[in-house]
This record gives structure tokens, sequence and C-alpha cells, in this order.
């Protein structure tokens, strides 16, 4: 898992500098739970920056001259998320690993096509919106987004920050319902 791992960290991520959030790591349906691998996998994931770049220092031949970026500007906090789609993460012991190694369970609205785990596992939230009743090309509805806005409130008065990515785009939907869930947000529109 390292050479792949330090390829992606050196094909330009550091590069985002101040602007780098979490980190998604998504897995197929296909990949089934296995607690040795999850756990040797999450407690390679690097916490800061620094600590990627001397793993991305590691790549491969795969990466050469200009496509490598193998350094940070600054020491920051790395945060890692995983969005898995096998139902047999859906376990005390799954959850248990990522909560051990900080890492966020990925909350996913996928119209009831993989699980959909809204287990705490982090000290933020990250929600991956892929369509509220068909993949990928249907939208939300008003009442879908004031629900996900009641959400987002309740984690962020918890402490927790909270990461939210539409992909419901085949028809173009995400970029308004992203606009339309930040307007839910700003501060105006909360209760007094």
């Amino acid at each position: 898992m390292e050479t792949p791992l330090a390829n992606f960290l050196a094909s330009g991520v550091l590069a985002l500098g101040p602007k780098l959030g979490p980190l998604l790591w998504q897995l197929p349906a296909t990949l089934p739970f296995d607690a040795g691998v999850l756990g040797d996998f999450l407690a390679l994931l690097p916490r800061t920056t620094t600590e990627a770049a001397a793993l991305a220092q590691r790549h491969d031949g795969k990466l050469a001259g200009d496509r490598v970026h193998a350094t940070t500007d600054a020491d920051r906090r790395l945060r890692h998320a995983l969005e898995f789609r096998s139902e047999s993460f859906c376990t005390d012991e799954a959850f248990a690993l990522l909560r051990e190694h900080g890492v966020a369970c990925v909350l996913a609205d996928t119209a009831g096509r993989w699980p959909r785990a809204d287990v705490d596992t982090a000290d933020f939230r990250y929600v991956r919106l892929h369509g509220d009743s068909e993949l990928y090309t249907s939208g939300y509805s008003d009442a879908a987004l004031d629900a996900w806005a009641d959400r987002c409130r309740a984690w962020s008065e918890a402490g927790q920050d909270a990461f939210v990515y539409f992909d419901n785009d085949a028809k173009g939907f995400a970029p308004h319902d992203a606009e339309s869930l930040l307007a839910r947000l700003r501060p105006s529109r909360l209760p007094a």
C-alpha cells in the first residue's frame, strides 16, 4: 500500500497548500472489510503535510520530473475520510478502527445503492450526496436540503466541522444544490 499512497501524495495534492481539505478514500463495493488490511492502511495515512511530504518522497518511477510535487510549504494537519461501498464494513470493528485512527466514516446518500453509515468516528463529518432518489441524477428537494442543513448545524454545534460534497452531477444538480445548502447555512438563516 505504501508505494501507491506515496505516488498519490507526490502527484500534486500537497501543492494545494492551505486549501487542502480532508482526503477522501473511496473503496469499491467489491472490496470486503478486512480488519488487518484496513488497520494497516489507516496506520499508514500521514497526519500532517510534513509526514505526507516524507511519504511522497518514496514515490516510484511512475512519477517523474514536473509531475512530482513532494514538498509542503508548511506543517499542517491532515484529515482523512473513508467511503466504503461494501455492507461488510458496517460493523462495530470497522467503526472502532476508523475511530482509533481519527478517520471520518463518510455518510453517503446514494439513493439506497450502497450502505448509508451514519457513524461518528472523527472530529469532523464528511457527507457525500450522490442523489436523493436516483443515483447521480436526481436533485435534492427543499425539504431534503433543509434536513441536511439541520444536520450540519447540529454537527457544528457539537464542535465538528462538516464537509458536504454533492456528486449528483449527471444532470447538473450538484452546484445548484450546493448553493442552496450554503444559503440555508448562512448566519442570517439561523434561529435567534
